[in-house]
């Protein structure tokens, strides 16, 4: 992971701003700041950002709204902040694409841990430069593109959902745990709720699959079946 690497920090209070650059420019990144949700997106045609640290409650335009917008033209890893421990804003916010989120208040150890991870994952991700196109049953996903085509129509997925796509296709048959997903999307499932899990699988399913309505804990890449345990 570069030291070079450029987060975009979103939040409204300078305390916290303050709380959460330090440690990230002590680590060696570069940090941009931005206190309400329009800086935000301006910053962000602006700068080229690695990953963006992104408030719920913000002035403007909220959390959900600028993660929405980011999405929309960028497959930039997102990590959520929320003050609120509430389950429905977690999954709006992973629906909307964020890559991980974090409930106030959160330790800084645990906050360093993520974004290291979600930085980390995206590295390698790009590193992993070779040509390699897993195809089945008209799906094409190519590795190296980081793109993936249904009967020859672009489906536009998130960096997390991509990455759980490809471990899922690169292991045909195998059977996950949820930790096992967790370690493989992020390095470690430690500060991770393991149901976080379950939200990605239900986004790429509806994107990819014909009836996403079938069993819950299988998911069937066009006629291809990856199944994982419910614990």
């Amino acid at each position: 992971m570069p030291d070079s690497s450029t987060i975009l920090l979103v939040d409204d209070e300078d305390s916290v701003q303050k709380l959460l650059a330090y440690p990230l420019e002590r680590d060696g990144f570069r940090v941009l700041q931005a206190r309400d949700g329009e800086e935000a997106l301006a910053r962000f045609a602006d700068e080229h950002v690695d990953l963006v640290v992104l408030d719920l409650m913000l002035p403007k335009l909220d959390g959900l709204e600028v993660c929405k917008r980011l999405r929309a033209e960028s497959e930039v890893p997102i990590i959520m902040l929320t003050a609120r421990d509430d389950e429905l804003d977690k999954v709006v916010g992973l629906e909307l694409g964020a890559d991980d989120y974090i409930t106030k208040p959160f330790s800084i150890r645990e906050f360093r841990s993520r974004v290291r991870a979600l930085l980390r994952r995206a590295s390698v991700a790009r590193s992993n430069g070779q040509q390699n196109v897993i195809s089945a049953h008209g799906l094409t996903i190519d590795i190296g593109r980081r793109s993936v085509e249904i009967d020859g129509r672009g489906v536009q997925l998130t960096y997390v959902e991509f990455e759980l796509l490809r471990t899922l296709a690169s292991h045909p048959g195998r059977v996950y745990s949820r930790r096992m997903l967790l370690e493989a999307l992020w390095g470690g499932a430690d500060y991770r709720e393991p149901r976080t899990i379950d939200v990605h699988v239900r986004h790429l399913r509806e994107k990819l699959e014909p009836d996403p309505a079938e069993p819950e804990y299988i998911l069937t890449v066009r006629g291809v079946g990856y199944r994982f345990r419910d614990r």
